[in-house]
């Protein structure tokens, strides 16, 4: 993926390089970007499997997928970093074998049942979902809109698609979309008080943030990950996710255990982080009348006071 995906698997990687320093390994590192070229990729695995590697680390879903499919022969182990959900994938059956395989999986994704939970925590009378997704991207229609949808589902809740399909025009789109998704919540939820935008991890999306806020009312937004709680206004009001700072962490940790000899690929179930991370704009709270519950308070990893300005990061208070 480009654009934002790119940032957050570059923080990913730095994450990986200061947890590797702090546990002293003296790693060389070679970073391959193939770019969406499935032969360049065929390439970049060709070298690491040839030459004096010692481990793979597959940043985002789509050099996972590719991996999934194409690394037959095995001989470097793989640790996913930055990865949606692997099970939900059909890349795994289970969250508690190990693969099999030379690849050790992880999740960025947090369990459905869970985020629903926290969602009805926040919402008991939760109405209406306006899921928001980009048409192109499978992994997370896969992984979050359609394990969603049944959840939902099952619990009498509507799900409303806004849906971008092209990328190009993604804040056009939403700009439209997004009030037609109000006023369908409206036939249910006069008042707005049981409905929210739930904002999965689409990059289109993540970057129309401002668009979004714009025409969705007194509707929160939600996100799935919490670096789209931002400082100021470009923000969505809360998250219930896993940062990818601190999925990047749990990545990190596999792979030092596979190269000090503690742990195999093979046998590594799939790494998910609990509990969620929650992240919290006080400033968007207050500006569409969202009341947050004080233990997502009480737990909350990053806060932004009603202000917009940042009171809490990885869970300690900021001076």
């Amino acid at each position: 993926s480009r654009g934002l995906g790119d940032v957050y698997k570059r923080q990913g990687m730095q994450t990986v390089v200061r947890d590797f320093d702090s546990k002293k390994i003296p790693a060389v590192y070679t970073v391959a970007n193939w770019n969406g070229d499935a032969q360049a990729a065929q390439r970049w695995l060709d070298v690491a499997e040839q030459g004096r590697y010692d481990l793979i680390l597959s940043m985002g879903s789509e050099s996972t997928a590719f991996l999934h499919d194409h690394d037959t022969a095995g001989r470097v182990p793989v640790v996913t970093v930055v990865s949606k959900d692997p099970v939900l994938l059909g890349q795994m059956r289970d969250y508690t074998h190990g693969s099999g395989t030379s690849i050790a999986y992880t999740s960025v994704s947090v369990p459905i049942d869970l985020q629903m939970a926290y969602l009805l925590q926040m919402k008991p009378g939760l109405k209406n979902v306006g899921v928001m997704y980009e048409q192109s991207n499978t992994s997370a229609v896969d992984t979050q809109v359609t394990p969603f949808r049944k959840a939902a589902a099952a619990r009498n809740i509507q799900t409303i698609d806004v849906v971008v399909v092209d990328t190009k025009s993604a804040p056009q789109e939403l700009e439209m979309k997004v009030p037609e998704a109000v006023r369908r919540m409206q036939v249910s939820d006069p008042q707005e008080q049981n409905s929210i935008f739930l904002v999965t991890g689409s990059t289109s999306v993540f970057t129309a943030i401002a668009t979004i806020n714009k025409v969705a009312g007194n509707v929160p937004v939600v996100s799935m990950f919490p670096e789209l709680v931002q400082p100021g206004d470009d923000s969505a009001a809360l998250s219930i996710g896993v940062s990818f700072e601190t999925s990047a962490h749990l990545s990190a940790q596999f792979a030092a255990d596979i190269l000090q000899g503690r742990a195999k690929a093979s046998d590594l179930p799939v790494g998910v982080v609990t509990p969620p991370d929650i992240a919290v704009n006080f400033l968007k709270a207050k500006e569409i009348g969202l009341k947050v519950p004080f233990g997502f308070f009480e737990s909350s990893s990053l806060v932004y006071d009603t202000s917009g300005k940042l009171v809490r990061a990885a869970g300690q208070a900021v001076p």
